[in-house]
């Protein structure tokens, strides 16, 4: 009996329009990339900048008694040092998206875990847990759109 092959079907226009480096500038998972990218840069040096102004918000009143307890500085000593952390983390998301997304994501986790031990603040833990969803959306769009370590100091062609 002769081998039949089976013909691979035609790539779709979809498909081919994917491959391409200037499709890829246009496509909707490129756009929600640089909108998560411009927003993990942005809000994480806001806000830690907050922790020093406190324009926004009174941070103290969100740690909970249970991790003042656990350390040797006061709760608002504490929360400058968070801002710092997270003026930090603003600039890695900037500079290195594959890595400092996810740096984010746990930040976040760990803002989660506090404000669970915080009576009143049940809805704030649930934003910020959506925060770090976001946060992990972005770290694995980063995969395909984000400079590698690798190519951190080599120029964007």
């Amino acid at each position: 009996m002769p081998e039949s092959r089976l013909a691979e079907p035609a790539a779709t226009r979809g498909e081919l329009s994917r491959e391409s480096p200037a499709s890829t500038e246009r496509s909707s998972a490129h756009l929600a990339y640089q909108i998560l990218h411009v927003g993990y840069t942005i809000l994480p040096i806001l806000v830690g900048a907050d922790k020093f102004s406190r324009v926004l918000a009174n941070w103290d009143q969100y740690l909970s008694g249970f991790v003042q307890r656990l350390l040797p500085i006061s709760a608002h000593a504490f929360m400058m040092l968070v801002g710092g952390i997270e003026i930090a983390a603003g600039l890695l998301v900037a500079i290195l998206p594959r890595l400092g997304a996810f740096v984010v994501a746990a930040w976040l986790g760990c803002i989660v875990v506090n404000l669970l031990l915080v009576p009143g603040f049940l809805d704030i833990a649930v934003r910020d847990l959506g925060l770090a969803l976001g946060a992990l959306a972005l770290g694995l769009l980063s995969r395909n759109y984000g400079r590698s370590i690798g190519k951190l100091f080599q120029p964007r062609v």
